[in-house]
């Protein structure tokens, strides 16, 4: 296992609407992904083992898929799933434009209620991966920094629009 990427985000909202914004597609189109893409729900059960296998329309049109694998779902505390790049039909493949980053990420989600708001506190670690992938992984934690910054403000920005109508 490689070394860990931590972020923290507090939102002005309640765990229980922070969890479900990673487990209900209705919202997760709204939000999740990298700025500029659309994102469409292809299939999610959200059990052990079950996946979350999303489309991605980058700016110019091309098509990206992703998928989460649940591996722990602790309502509304918790949420662990890999996390990988994907085809059209739900298997694993290779980040389009980073061969050697690796194939899976283990991501841990807490859900920490503080004061009406809530804190998550997720952690990435590449898993399943050679000397090169986790080499990769660390020497991208900055992009992981800036992607991720950019993903949770987009659900930061989704929160404040549901919630302040």
């Amino acid at each position: 296992m490689s070394e860990e990427f931590v972020i923290i985000r507090e939102f002005n909202a309640s765990r229980e609407l922070v969890f479900k914004m990673w487990t209900d597609p209705k919202h997760l189109n709204n939000w999740w992904g990298p700025v500029g893409f659309k994102v469409k729900t292809e299939k999610i059960e959200l059990k052990p083992g079950g996946i979350f296998h999303y489309s991605m329309e980058t700016p110019d049109g091309d098509m990206m898929y992703g998928k989460f694998i649940y591996q722990e779902i602790v309502v509304p505390e918790k949420l662990v799933f890999i996390d990988s790049f994907s085809d059209k039909e739900g298997g694993i493949t290779r980040h389009p434009l980073a061969p050697k980053w690796p194939a899976e990420i283990l991501n841990t989600l807490l859900f920490i209620e503080q004061n009406g708001k809530t804190i998550l506190k997720m952690t990435n670690v590449a898993i399943n991966s050679n000397e090169d992938e986790e080499k990769t992984f660390v020497d991208g934690m900055a992009s992981l920094t800036q992607g991720w910054g950019g993903t949770l403000s987009q659900l930061e920005n989704y929160l404040n629009s549901i919630s302040n109508p």
